[in-house]
């Protein structure tokens, strides 16, 4: 096995960092572990003028929307979010209806952000199995979700809530799915030449390559193509990952000299919870350590080959990445507890 795989586990906690996201169509959704809260205003038409917002016609649509419907949005406050067909890339995916009237009755106090984490755990997760029609990768990309009433919805007399999946990503922002969450693979990986942005002292959201990063994807494969008889224990996953990432690495850098550019590869391991749910997919990923190999060092520019020139020379090697320098560089190291 490479060394750096052993001095350098990968797939942290870090990347399954649960954060309250929202839009002002629906108040907030309500993640079951939180770590920012956003807050939102309750007007989307009408309230800029200092008179009650209205919420548009659109978004009235999309908060009301039934099990199975996809929403989406553009803009940071979810101010145009809409319904979409579950093909098309969405945001989040309604799995229930949830009604708390008789527990918080006309009258009653907005729920604090406490109580409504309980609810989402209590109300959010029984249903996840029987709409899916198997398991919820504890490990994977889809999590659980809250849709709930705006303030003044919430005054008006509006107890109706609606849990959804939704796939959150390490730094907290909403990435798009496509297809019925049933349908979808649930392997927590991002395509090849993504990068990671390094955010404080965990993994952030996925950025541009030229802009400091942490980690950068350099292939995706299934463990499943080995291993095909049942779970494969985590030692046999490094084993086999060791040799193919290694591979997948050289084709995707041309041949590049990790070594010499001052980087290491490593890669995801799956548990057995995962497996069980279908998620035998793992991310090959190239990292800087820093010196103490406390935690990862900020890369600035991609490893890939560059393509050949016009005139069907050679791919070039385009250099070692450089140093984020201007800001944070340090990561925890990674968590023992591995997934994508």
């Amino acid at each position: 096995m490479s060394p750096s795989a052993d001095r350098f586990p990968t797939a942290t906690q870090t990347l399954r960092t649960r954060v309250v996201m929202g839009g002002i169509f629906a108040g907030a959704l309500i993640a079951l572990a939180l770590s920012v809260v956003f807050s939102w205003s309750d007007g989307i038409t009408g309230g800029s003028g200092g008179g009650a917002g209205k919420l548009s016609e659109a978004a009235q649509e999309a908060f009301h929307s039934p099990p199975g419907s996809c929403l989406t949005w553009d803009n940071p406050d979810a101010s145009d979010a809409r319904k979409v067909v579950c093909t098309q890339p969405h945001l989040f995916e309604v799995t229930a209806l949830v009604d708390i009237g008789a527990q918080f009755p006309a009258g009653a106090p907005v729920p604090t952000l406490d109580q409504w984490q309980q609810i989402a755990q209590q109300k959010c997760t029984a249903d996840v199995k029987p709409y899916l029609g198997h398991n919820l990768d504890p490990y994977g990309k889809l999590t659980t979700n809250l849709l709930r009433p705006t303030p003044s919805q919430w005054e008006d007399g509006d107890r109706q809530l609606r849990c959804g999946l939704q796939w959150a990503g390490p730094g907290g922002k909403l990435l798009p799915t496509t297809g019925p969450a049933k349908e979808q693979d649930q392997s927590l990986v991002f395509e090849p030449g993504t990068c990671l942005a390094l955010q404080g002292k965990g993994v952030g959201d996925p950025i541009d390559c030229a802009k400091p990063h942490s980690y950068e994807i350099v292939a995706t494969l299934d463990l499943k193509t080995k291993f095909t008889e049942g779970y494969p224990s985590q030692d046999n996953q490094k084993a086999w990952l060791d040799t193919e990432c290694n591979k997948a690495a050289a084709d995707y850098t041309g041949g590049a000299d990790l070594d010499a550019k001052k980087l290491i590869l490593t890669w995801d391991l799956r548990e057995q919870e995962s497996w069980d749910a279908g998620s035998t997919k793992v991310n090959c990923k190239v990292a800087a350590l820093l010196a103490d190999k406390s935690g990862l060092q900020a890369v600035t520019g991609s490893i890939k080959v560059a393509p050949a020139g016009p005139d069907g020379g050679q791919p070039q090697d385009g250099g070692p990445p450089s140093d984020g320098g201007g800001g944070p560089a340090t990561s925890a190291p990674p968590s023992t507890k591995q997934n994508g």
